[in-house]
């Protein structure tokens, strides 16, 4: 109880200090005091209080003594009201100037963060400028042979990072990027998944420029100097990548003289297309046309042999149907192949001399009839150039 009347004596002399200025800031009152001390005050001396209440809890003003009052006003801060976090926020967004970000980087995404958040960090999506288009090319073929080949404009050589040594494939590749000169940068696979959406990298990534269709129109009437043996293919309405890579590495492996394809209803010459072909698009050049009609009536006006295919269980065409293996190239030939599912169109199948088909070696169940497009094209071409005269 004599320390309970102490601490009471004590906070009385400090709310009246005439002496203590630092105190002055506390705010020290008898209930204040009271509060401190209850956690040691016994049992009685709770009664006690209870019958001899402490004074009001209102903080009076404290007189500070003449020696000190020119330190008033220096001493002792004034209170300011704390601004809350949404106006710092503000005020900070309101300072910091907006950053520009680099198109390389636009293609890039946080490791830590989704598509949809990463796109609100940088505060764009696929904002790509039109006269530079960009694209991330995958896989160590396609990396190798873009840059060997020099048709895109590599910017930038994205590799995973590896703790132990990196296979020899992606070492020549990282060679042949020094060489020309491009940018390295060492990745998580995280990041390379995202770049290619998931897709096989082999551990590399390329930001390049685009490839599109090699376009020639002014010159289908033109006379070119062919020999007997050469062959066009040409495709109409190939719609999946990955049949139309495989078509381009066929047609490269076997010795096709041109690729050439529609440009309405196929088709674009996309990363996957090249990683697909396992490097050949960027390798070889295919010729977009708006329209095949004209490009095949004015070979067939210059002597070439038009070929159109077709599959086994059609009949009631418009020309002649016969096995592949029957026929002999004897001229310049066009062959044409249709696209998935719907095939070739009525209207080119009209232009052509002859329709070709691969007859199957067993009875077919329904649903089964036919070969997919890219494995009947590989099929085609090398029973035509392997009959061509002089072979």
């Amino acid at each position: 109880m004599q320390m309970c009347k102490r601490i009471y004596q004590v906070s009385s002399q400090v709310s009246n200090s005439h002496y203590l200025v630092g105190l002055y800031q506390l705010r020290f009152t008898p209930m204040s005091a009271y509060h401190c001390a209850s956690p040691l005050l016994l049992p009685r001396d709770i009664e006690w209080l209870r019958k001899n209440p402490l004074r009001s809890n209102k903080v009076t003003k404290t007189n500070v003594s003449r020696q000190y009052e020119h330190l008033q006003d220096a001493t002792i801060p004034k209170l300011t009201k704390i601004p809350s976090r949404q106006s710092q926020a503000a005020v900070e967004k309101r300072s910091i100037p907006e950053r520009k970000v680099s198109s390389e980087l636009q293609k890039l995404r946080f490791e830590d963060f989704d598509e949809s958040e990463s796109g609100k960090i940088f505060g764009i999506h696929k904002d790509i400028d039109e006269d530079k288009q960009l694209e991330i090319v995958y896989g160590v073929a396609p990396c190798m042979l873009a840059l060997m080949r020099g048709r895109r404009k590599p910017s930038r050589l994205f590799v995973k990072e590896d703790k132990g040594p990196q296979r020899d494939a992606v070492l020549r590749v990282c060679q042949e990027g020094i060489r020309h000169g491009v940018q390295i940068q060492r990745v998580n696979k995280k990041t390379l998944d995202k770049m290619c959406g998931g897709k096989v990298h082999q551990g590399l990534c390329l930001l390049a420029s685009s490839l599109g269709f090699i376009r020639e129109e002014r010159s289908v009437t033109l006379q070119h100097k062919e020999n007997q043996g050469t062959l066009w293919l040409v495709l109409d309405g190939i719609q999946d990548p990955m049949n139309l890579g495989a078509i381009l590495r066929s047609a490269y492996f076997l010795g096709v003289d041109r690729v050439a394809s529609s440009i309405h209803n196929s088709c674009p010459l996309t990363p996957t297309v090249s990683k697909a072909s396992a490097g050949v698009m960027e390798v070889m050049e295919v010729f977009g046309y708006s329209s095949l009609e004209d490009i095949i009536k004015a070979k067939a006006v210059q002597g070439w042999q038009v070929v159109g295919t077709v599959g086994f269980e059609i009949g009631n065409c418009e020309g002649p149907i016969m096995p592949c293996s029957d026929f002999k190239m004897s001229r310049p030939t066009l062959l044409i192949m249709g696209g998935e599912g719907q095939g070739l169109s009525s209207d080119l199948r009209q232009l052509c001399d002859v329709l070709l088909t691969i007859p199957p070696r067993r009875d077919l169940q329904p649903g089964v009839e036919s070969l997919n497009v890219s494995v009947a094209t590989g099929i085609l071409l090398h029973s035509l150039l392997s009959s061509r005269t002089g072979s």
